[in-house]
Parts: structure tokens; C-alpha cells; sequence
């Protein structure tokens, strides 16, 4: 009996469904996402494909999810009335914050309102030193009060976070057992559980943010399991995090924290997987939907993380430095750089008469002009059918039909006219600036992290990231652009690649050379204990259980510090060498430089993420997608820039690639259109990717 895997993706246009079965066939469907309930999308996706395949949800083994439900939470500011438990003097910790400037020399910036309002932050007459010991003990009367205040506010989830709790969690936990006492069912985060590390605003801020989408989480996670039940669907919910890593839905209710980011994770893990199974050792991938575009980096076939990130910052690309502008999360994450730019993007032209993208999205209601549906602003949707790059019939295979003649009077009125331009000009010149502030984005995660974009192979999907990615690889200087199967499904597909995934960290602050080795081994086991209990209870024991390493460091006296992937093996003097060697070519990829050898280098937190394995292989070796590919439209004019101007284009099917062909071409499919630009050589893979080599 074939059993199958879901992958669901949610975008800010379309929601995507992946079902993988066990003997390599593929079932795919896009709908339009409903923003209202995004739940009942993926419910009704499913049943509808039930119904075309002749499924039922008792062949489902198990749905792995991707949701932007709590980040949508902090950018709306939706979550939960929250309160805040914290030590005397550090009232005002999350309007301090760390000084940072998202903008420099903008004197009309101003910080995000915090998450928890002043009057509902309460203190606590209590301390403990870096050490962890008690200089003064907290007062149970004294917890009580600061509780029952809350209380009486009415609060829907409470934060606990105390100055160097990390160190010794003694008063936190007094607090944790009182408020469970007075209100056992209440949400609540306590920071010694959740990021037991140094840096009181960082610590705070996540602290903060898990209570405040803890019942908005827990709400959804509840709908969406009643409506899978309701379906007749009893398979388990898995939710991808924000470090890639698959997590349970009791766990994610738990920590949401670690799902803020959960959706654009897929199709960076499926990257890393298709990349490690070509032989690609270094590549960026390229993400674009129709409200945003995004960029990662995987090198050596690792996947590159970030050690915090802000949520709630809008565009996220740039500099570690320029950061401040949202809400800090120091958990683990894939180093994404984010810009709004999609194919649902709005062209408009600003009061200095510039032709501006974005970052304001027609997104799926109303969409853009040529859907149909009621919108009226031109969008690069829009452009690009009107340069031939996109069917003017149709998407979706045909489900979804389009209006070309309405895209270009209202794109020929409110652009290409102001402007004094053709409408291929104007439509061009909307694709280009599009295509560069995409690049801004796989610069932020290459050049500004010290690495040469060159030396990467383009990796595109989603809707619209195969259109743009030639044009992008060319201006860049890359040689090569991959386009995977099901590219404009890629996030839900990748989904499936995914492991069963928890991180612990703890900050353990040692100059390597003078430390007790056998202090910081035992520190080590601990966290592997709490890895290893995690997930037996998961199911995951023996071989399926994997343990990996690694540490923070930075050198004496620095304020940052770089993860550095830690070997087996014993905590002795080699490994102290073998973790300094791996810190100095860290730093000197990053920074391009590296301290003499005698510079002290300093343990500032070591990590340990526990992962439960598959029996077998995640994805088949061969897949084969059961939707049928059609018959592919004649040939039709293309604009390719004034270098080429309008041309002829052949439109192919992927399978027709089978045979190497030189572009100009179109590859058009159900979920996304690829384009070859002139010159350009395209072949299939055996993998059945799409291979570009440029000229």
C-alpha cells in the first residue's frame, strides 16, 4: 500500500501542497491562500486532491507544515495581552535595547513599540551575579505581588526573564511555580527554559515574543488539527522552525519562538539536499513568491545559520550592523535575507518621477491587473506578461485565467505613459529593478559575508524565481542556475527533506586555554542529555538519534562571537586546537582577516542540536510527478532588452530538455515559468532539474 508524505507551504498569494508517496509519485496543487483562516486552505487543498487522485486521508502518514501564522502575529501586532516579570532596574530593558540603528543618520526613526506595554512590566527586588550567586533572595511576598498584579490586568500570557538568570534559575523558577499555582492554564515563558544565555536584551526580547504568540499558535495549531480531523485525516502535524529543523506540533505550541521564520526554511533545506546529491558544494538559493524574495547560502553543503535575527524589521537585508529595526530573536535561524519584491509587487512611480517595486503586494485579493479580480495598480506580474516571459492565457496549468489587454491599458496609463516610454520598455525597465533589488538580497548573504558570489551556482524556485534568475546570475557574474523539479512548489516539496530537529544552547563563558576541560565536558553532557531524553520521547532512539556539536566563540575582549562546528571526541587539548583553528578560518572567512596565534579565543555558549532520523532515505531517489505535462503553446514574441528586442521564442516542456538546447526559450509548467535567455545552454539533469550554464 502506498503511503504519503504532505508538505504544506503557506505563502502571502498562493498555499502550496506537496504529496510524496512512498513509491516516488508526486501530487501537487496551488490555491489561493485564505488570509482569513489560513487553516481551512490547506484543509480544502488537501480534500480536492484527495478527490482528483482517488486518495483518503487515511493514506497520509504525516504533514509537514510551513507557516508564517506567528510572525504575521508580531508584524500586525496581534499576539497576546503579555506581561512581564523582570528584576529591579530593568524595567525598561526592551525600550533600551541595544542602540542599534537600522538607518543611519535618519533622525525621524524611531523605535518599534514594545511587545509589552510599560504598566504591564512588573519588578521584582532580587539579584544574582554572573556567577550565579544570590546577593540578595527574592522574597516569596514579593513574587506574589508582582503576579497578582498581572493577574488582575487581565494578561493573556506572562514572560518571566530576571538579570543573570542564566547562571543560577532559582528566583525564575519561584516565580514560574507561583504563577502556575494562581493560574495553572496561562501561557507562560520563562527565559531560563527558553535561552538560558548572557545578554539581557536579547534574552528579554525572545522571552517576550514566545508568550506574546503562544495562544495565537496554540489557536491555529488547534483548528488546523480539528479540521484535519473533521477531513478524516489523523496523520501527525510537523512544523518546520525557523533553523530548518522539523519540530512536533505540542512542541511548537510550546516554543513557538522557534517557527517565527518557519516559512521560507523548506526551500532552503530542499536546496541543501538536491545540492549535497548533485555535487554542488556551494550555492545560494533564490526564493521568489509573489509578495517577497528571498536569499541563502549553502556551503560545503551546510546550510548557513544565523545565531539571532529580528522580527518585524520589514526588508531584511543588509549589514550585521544596520540591525535594531525589529524585534531580536536569539534562536537559531537560516541566515535568510528577505526583500519585498514579488511577482505580486506593485511598479509605481514616486514623486520625483522614478519608477519604483514594491514593497506594498496586491498579493492573492486582489491580486495583480491581469487576474482579473479587481485590482488596478500594475504589478510585475503584469510586466512580465506584457514582455511574453509568462503565458497571457493563463497560470496554473489553467486554472488560473488572465487578462492581458486589461494588464496593458492600465500598465500603458499609469507607467509606460507618465514615464514617456513604450510599454516593452517600461514593462522591461520594471523587470530590471525588480531584478537588482533581488540582488541586493543574495549580496546581503554572500559578498557581505565575505564570500564571492561567483563561486556559487544559482539555485531558483517559486513561482517567479526561475523568470528572474538567469537575468540575476548574468548581472552577478554566475556561471550556473539550477531550477528543481516542482520549482514553484520547491518550499512544500523541500519540507519533505527535512529532520526531526531540537537545539539547546547555554553560555558557558571560558578563555579556552586556561579553562577546566572537564567542567566544560560535563557542562557538554548535560545538553546532550536533555537532546538525547527529548527525542526518546519523540520516538527517535539508537541510530535514528544523532547528536551534533558546536560552539560561540570569539576572540578575548570582542563583542560577537562565530559558531563553529565542534568534532566527536573527548573535550581535551586537541580539540581545543582543532576548535581555535576552526574559529580563526571562521573569522577569516567572515571578517577577512584572523588574530595571531597567540590571541586568547574565548567560549562564550555551546550548542548541541539533537536530530530524530527517518528510517530510509527522506525523498526517493527517482520522483515522478503524476500531473500530466500538456502540449506547450506555439512559439511567441519575447522582449530580451534593447540588445535584442522582441524575439521569436520557442515554449517548452521540462521534458523537452531532455536534449540540450541553446535560449532564447520559455520552460512553462503548472506552478512556474523558467526563461533562457539568448545564448544561454539548458539540459536536464538526472535528477530532472534544469541545468543553465550561461554564456
Amino acid at each position: 500500500m502506498t503511503t504519503y508524505r504532505v508538505g504544506v507551504d503557506i505563502g502571502g498569494t498562493f498555499t502550496d501542497i506537496v504529496l510524496l508517496g512512498s513509491d516516488g509519485t508526486i501530487h501537487t496543487k496551488k490555491i489561493s491562500s485564505s488570509v482569513d483562516n489560513y487553516a481551512r486552505a490547506i484543509v480544502e487543498g488537501l480534500v480536492e486532491v484527495f478527490r482528483e487522485q482517488g486518495l483518503s486521508g487515511t493514506d497520509i502518514e504525516e504533514i509537514r507544515h510551513g507557516t508564517t501564522v506567528a510572525s504575521n502575529a508580531i508584524l500586525e501586532h496581534k499576539g497576546a495581552r503579555t506581561g512581564l516579570v523582570t528584576t529591579r532596574g530593568f524595567r525598561d530593558v526592551l525600550e533600551i535595547r541595544t542602540l542599534r540603528m537600522p538607518r543611519l543618520y535618519d533622525l525621524t526613526w524611531s523605535k518599534p513599540e514594545p511587545l509589552v506595554e510599560r504598566y504591564l512590566r512588573q519588578v521584582v527586588d532580587e539579584r544574582v551575579d554572573a556567577q550565579g550567586r544570590v546577593e540578595r533572595a527574592l522574597d516569596p511576598a514579593d513574587a506574589e505581588r508582582a503576579i497578582d498584579r498581572l493577574l488582575a490586568e487581565k494578561v493573556e500570557a506572562i514572560a518571566i526573564c530576571l538579570i543573570n538568570s542564566f547562571a543560577n534559575p532559582a528566583h525564575e523558577l519561584m516565580l514560574r511555580d507561583v504563577v502556575r499555582r494562581k493560574a495553572p492554564g496561562l501561557p507562560l515563558s520563562v527565559s531560563y527554559e527558553v535561552l538560558p544565555e548572557i545578554k539581557e536584551y536579547e534574552r528579554t526580547s525572545t522571552t517576550v515574543v514566545n508568550a506574546y504568540v503562544m495562544p495565537v499558535v496554540a489557536t491555529y495549531l488547534r483548528a488546523l488539527r480539528r479540521g484535519l480531523d473533521e477531513a478524516g485525516i489523523p496523520a501527525r502535524l510537523l512544523l518546520m522552525q525557523s533553523n530548518g529543523g522539523l519540530t512536533t506540533d505540542v512542541a511548537a505550541a510550546e516554543r513557538p519562538m522557534n517557527i517565527i521564520e518557519s516559512g521560507p526554511a523548506g526551500g532552503v533545506v530542499g536546496g541543501q539536499a538536491l545540492a549535497r546529491a548533485r555535487g554542488l558544494d556551494r550555492i545560494i538559493t533564490f526564493d521568489m513568491g509573489g509578495t517577497t524574495a528571498k536569499a541563502a547560502m549553502v556551503e560545503e553543503g551546510e546550510v548557513t545559520r544565523a545565531a539571532e535575527y529580528s522580527v518585524g524589521a520589514g526588508i531584511m537585508i543588509g549589514s550585521r550592523l544596520l540591525t535594531g529595526a525589529g524585534y531580536i530573536l536569539k534562536v537559531p535561524a537560516i541566515d535568510l535575507a528577505e526583500v519585498g519584491a514579488g511577482g505580486g509587487s506593485h511598479v509605481w512611480i514616486d514623486a520625483g518621477g522614478s519608477l519604483q517595486i514594491g514593497p506594498e503586494s496586491a498579493g492573492s485579493t486582489p491580486g495583480p491587473v491581469c487576474y482579473a479580480r479587481g485590482g488596478e495598480v500594475p504589478t510585475v506580474t503584469d510586466a512580465n506578461v506584457l514582455l511574453g516571459y509568462i503565458n497571457p492565457s493563463h497560470l496554473v496549468g489553467g486554472a488560473l485565467k488572465l487578462d492581458a489587454a486589461r494588464a496593458r491599458a492600465v500598465f500603458e496609463a499609469k507607467v509606460a505613459r507618465p514615464l514617456g516610454m513604450t510599454i516593452e520598455a517600461a514593462a522591461h525597465g520594471a523587470h530590471q529593478i525588480a531584478a537588482s533589488n533581488m540582488i541586493r538580497a543574495i549580496k546581503a548573504v554572500s559578498t557581505e559575508r565575505g564570500r564571492d558570489p561567483r563561486e556559487f551556482s544559482l539555485f531558483a524556485f517559486g513561482g517567479n524565481g526561475p523568470l528572474f534568475a538567469c537575468g540575476m546570475a548574468a548581472a552577478l557574474g554566475m556561471r550556473r542556475v539550477v531550477v528543481p523539479p516542482s520549482a514553484g512548489l520547491f518550499s512544500s516539496f523541500g519540507l519533505l527533506y527535512a529532520d526531526v530537529e531540537h537545539h539547546y544552547a547555554r553560555s558557558f563563558r571560558r578563555l579556552l586555554r586556561k579553562a577546566d576541560l572537564g567542567e566544560i565536558e560535563a557542562a557538554w553532557n548535560e545538553l546532550a542529555a536533555q537532546a538525547r531524553a527529548q527525542l526518546a520521547v519523540e520516538g527517535f532512539e539508537g541510530p535514528r538519534a544523532r547528536l551534533r556539536r558546536s560552539a560561540a566563540l570569539h576572540y578575548q575582549g570582542q563583542s560577537y562571537e562565530l559558531v563553529v562546528p565542534m568534532p566527536d571526541g573527548p573535550i581535551d587539548a586537541t580539540m581545543v586546537r582543532l576548535l581555535e583553528e576552526g574559529f580563526g578560518q571562521e573569522h577569516e572567512k567572515t571578517y577577512g582577516h584572523r588574530a595571531g596565534p597567540d590571541e586568547p579565543v574565548e567560549l562564550v555558549a555551546m550548542q548541541v542540536v539533537g536530530q530524530g532520523l527517518r528510517e530510509g532515505p527522506s525523498v526517493p531517489e527517482r520522483v515522478r510527478a503524476t500531473r500530466p505535462e500538456p502540449v506547450p503553446p506555439p512559439p511567441r514574441p519575447a522582449w530580451f532588452g534593447g540588445a535584442h528586442g522582441w524575439v521569436e521564442t520557442p515554449v517548452l516542456r521540462r521534458s523537452d530538455l531532455s536534449m540540450p538546447r541553446t535560449g532564447p526559450l520559455i520552460v512553462e509548467e503548472y506552478d512556474a515559468t523558467c526563461v533562457v535567455p539568448p545564448g544561454a545552454r539548458a539540459h536536464l539533469d538526472e535528477g530532472g532539474s534544469i541545468v543553465i550554464d550561461l554564456a
